[in-house]
């Protein structure tokens, strides 16, 4: 009878909730399975039995469950099951784990820098030359436009080198949103922005700053008409190339122009706004501005559709923008609510047709368990939830009820979680529910919320039929070959830390390039190889909910 553990490969927080799950590949008939748990001397600070649980339906797994809560001491400990002669790695019971993987998330995105020199002080082995300026950028054949625009900087999406207005402005978006409740905090100087940040974590800017990269790249993509182009990208696919080597082999392109990336560019901007305002007023307005442009551009063009072109990047096509209206302008009337004069901006009766039109938004589109750049209505919900207007109670208790469903769902699943399907960067789902648990305790202060964010925070770390750290560079067990091609082709052995790989992706589309996913169920549909880009890609995305939720619950 060989027996597994699943637990959260780096640790778990003093105060929360200590879950672990023993799991057979057939059922032997115990009602319970004893345990202990080893302090790093090897001594034995705790003892217990799980409870048995269920059959997994997506795994197969005959599963018991674990706690050991009454475990508080910082320290290393280890789950040992004497009577199989099985133990776990040791890992931490700390909240300095949280500090370090949120530290790893955030320096993430500065790996993901287009357009800049990484210096060795500062990235350290993942430092690399300057390359993909940017500057002076052609259009795309296909556009029929002459000239050249400057498109420099910004994050790469993904594993390959497109920079995109819609998947960035949901990125950017959820993690100003956590920005945002901790400025609420006043906890600004230590967490989100200030040299304390820098000092503390050690890393090349605060938080904010690194945000502004992509937002200064957001305003460089605004056409003169307030429309705002859809993505720089390469004429062709790049292979797992340097940017060094890709800057070399092709020209890349701005291209298109469409409504959805002009809303996505408008929520985003005015958000930015709200979110350093009392950073850098001046940067502040210029983004209030450039969101009207672009939400008034999207109003009169409606219905541009996104460039429909894959050749060289991703589609990040949508049908139905109603969202995104919804997104951005619920964000621009929470800013334009509170600018000293509305005269100032030029749009006087904007706030009016706003509001009747945000009365069928919000009996349209009710949140959903978590953000995704198709459906960011969450986002609107949340500025309306943090504004002094009359919907503030309605947007709060929408929030309430979604996070209740998840917590229903989660209660039901022996891996506590509350997706139904592992789709194609399930993790980034999975994030996304933590996060709209930790709204619902923000505003209503119920530890179950958190303590439920906690453990979905949990799966991705360790705690799933993988056995996997999704988390490259957090544990022994982290991703070694993501589908990520400056880890794959900087010639260092460690791939680029802090990034969250999608995870298990029951749908496989990449059978045809033979992966090695690690069962036939579909709750072991993963595979740690770089040609797995269904279950091993990194993405902003994804990345921005895990590092706004750590960003959350690390305080």
């Amino acid at each position: 009878m060989n027996a597994k553990i699943h637990y959260c490969h780096p640790g778990y927080v003093p105060s929360a909730s200590k879950i672990f799950l023993v799991a057979f590949s057939e059922d032997v008939s115990l009602s319970s399975v004893k345990f202990k748990i080893l302090d790093s001397d090897s001594r034995e600070v705790y003892k217990g039995a799980t409870e048995k649980i269920c059959r997994c339906a997506y795994t197969g797994e005959f599963l018991y469950k674990g706690f050991f809560t009454a475990v508080t001491a910082p320290g290393r400990y280890q789950i040992v099951l004497d009577d199989f002669d099985v133990k776990s790695h040791w890992f931490e019971v700390s909240d300095e784990w949280l500090v370090r993987e949120l530290k790893a998330n955030i320096k993430s995105f500065y790996y993901q820098r287009s357009g800049v020199e990484l210096p060795e002080r500062l990235a350290g082995i993942w430092a690399r030359p300057v390359a993909h300026l940017d500057d002076k950028l052609e259009f795309h054949p296909t556009m029929e436009r002459a000239g050249l625009w400057n498109a420099h900087g910004g994050w790469y999406d993904a594993g390959d080198y497109g920079k995109y207005i819609v998947n960035g402005g949901v990125s950017v978006a959820t993690l100003m949103l956590g920005c945002e409740l901790m400025q609420a905090h006043s906890q600004k100087s230590s967490i989100v922005g200030g040299t304390a940040f820098k000092e503390t974590y050690e890393l090349p800017v605060s938080l904010l700053d690194e945000i502004r990269f992509e937002l200064e790249f957001f305003l460089r993509m605004q056409d003169e008409d307030g429309g705002v182009f859809f993505k720089v990208t390469p004429y062709r696919w790049d292979g797992f190339v340097t940017p060094s080597e890709s800057d070399a082999s092709q020209k890349r392109y701005i291209l298109g122009k469409s409504t959805s990336s002009a809303l996505n560019f408008a929520g985003a901007l005015a958000q930015a706004h709200h979110v350093y305002a009392n950073v850098d007023r001046e940067f502040a307005e210029k983004c209030l501005f450039a969101s009207i442009r672009a939400f008034l551009w999207a109003e009169k063009n409606p219905e541009v559709d996104w460039p429909h072109n894959t050749e060289g990047s991703g589609g990040y096509g949508d049908s139905d923008l109603g969202d995104d209206f919804f997104w951005a302008r619920a964000m621009l009337y929470r800013e334009l609510k509170n600018v000293e004069s509305i005269a100032d901006v030029g749009v006087a009766g904007m706030l009016e047709r706003m509001e009747s039109q945000l009365l069928v938004d919000m009996d349209t589109y009710l949140p959903t368990y978590g953000l995704q750049w198709r459906s960011t209505q969450n986002l609107a919900w949340f500025a309306l939830a943090t504004t002094d207007c009359k919907w503030k109670d309605r947007a709060r208790m929408a929030f309430k009820y979604t996070a209740d469903e998840i917590l229903h769902l989660q209660n039901e699943d022996p891996y506590g979680l509350s997706i139904r399907k592992f789709i194609w960067g399930s993790n980034g789902d999975i994030a996304n529910h933590a996060l709209t648990l930790y709204l619902a305790y923000e505003w209503l202060d119920d530890l179950k919320y958190r303590n439920a964010a906690m453990e979905q925070i949990e799966f991705i770390y360790g705690r799933n039929p993988v056995d996997v750290s999704f988390v490259t560079g957090s544990a022994w067990s982290s991703p070694k070959f993501p589908h990520h091609r400056i880890s794959h082709s900087d010639g260092v052995e460690a791939p680029v830390p802090g990034l969250v790989v999608g995870g298990i992706n029951e749908d496989r589309q990449d059978t045809h390039r033979n992966p090695h996913y690690m069962g036939e169920s579909r709750g072991m549909s993963y595979a740690d190889e770089q040609c797995s880009f269904a279950s091993n890609e990194v993405a902003i995305n994804w990345s921005a909910p895990l590092t706004a939720a750590l960003l959350l619950l690390s305080v």
